[in-house]
């Protein structure tokens, strides 16, 4: 189970190493230096807006910070985004079956996964790559500037969009329909590793 005090203990080494006494860090952050001191104490943690601060201001992402306070036996978090809804439906149904100790969330478009992105960390992420209006290819180049660890697999109908994915060096690509088998073939293959999940052999 996470503890305060793993918050606490990495912000103070991303601090030191950027050579900040507690009181300019405080200074750039608008906040006391006991607010600081607390933190690191593990006596408590600021809210997810502080900690977006605390993160530009230390030269990390979000999600590494926010992953510090993250319980080592969480589910892997995978998101799908596709703009047909029943299809999305679908989706998250085959996924289930393919992954029933992941949380799993659908989105119809890049804005709602993007927010999601965030504030959540995401391990795998499965993106259409024909999204009404929209680019699945571009939507995979703004989650990884978010969260450099996320794997992506794309998904579409359409083999001739296989250049353009490795271009992004994405994680796999599944032809439609999708299926259990494919997910957990392209699940054996994931370039970062997640917890719970294989890689390497179906």
């Amino acid at each position: 189970m996470y503890t305060f005090e793993d918050f606490g203990n990495t912000i103070r080494q991303l601090r030191t190493a950027s050579g900040m006494s507690q009181q300019q860090f405080a200074d750039q952050l608008l906040v006391s230096r006991g607010a600081v001191s607390m933190w690191e104490a593990g006596k408590r943690l600021p809210d997810i807006s502080m900690i977006s601060r605390i993160a530009s201001c230390l030269g990390v992402e979000t999600y590494e910070l926010l992953n510090t306070m993250a319980d080592p036996d969480m589910p892997p978090c995978v998101i799908v985004v596709e703009d047909e809804n029943v299809i999305l439906k679908g989706f998250v149904h085959i996924l289930e079956e393919a992954l029933p100790y992941a949380e799993i969330y659908g989105f119809p478009n890049s804005a709602e996964a993007l927010h999601f992105a965030e504030s959540a960390r995401i391990d795998i992420a499965f993106l259409d790559i024909e999204l009404r209006g929209e680019s699945g290819i571009e939507l995979s180049r703004q989650l990884t500037q978010l969260q450099s660890r996320v794997n992506i697999i794309f998904l579409t109908g359409h083999p001739e969009f296989t250049a353009d994915a490795l271009g992004v060096h994405c994680s796999g690509y599944i032809l439609k329909p999708l299926t259990p088998e494919k997910i957990r073939i392209e699940l054996s293959h994931l370039r970062f590793p997640v917890r719970g999940i294989k890689t390497g052999g179906v």
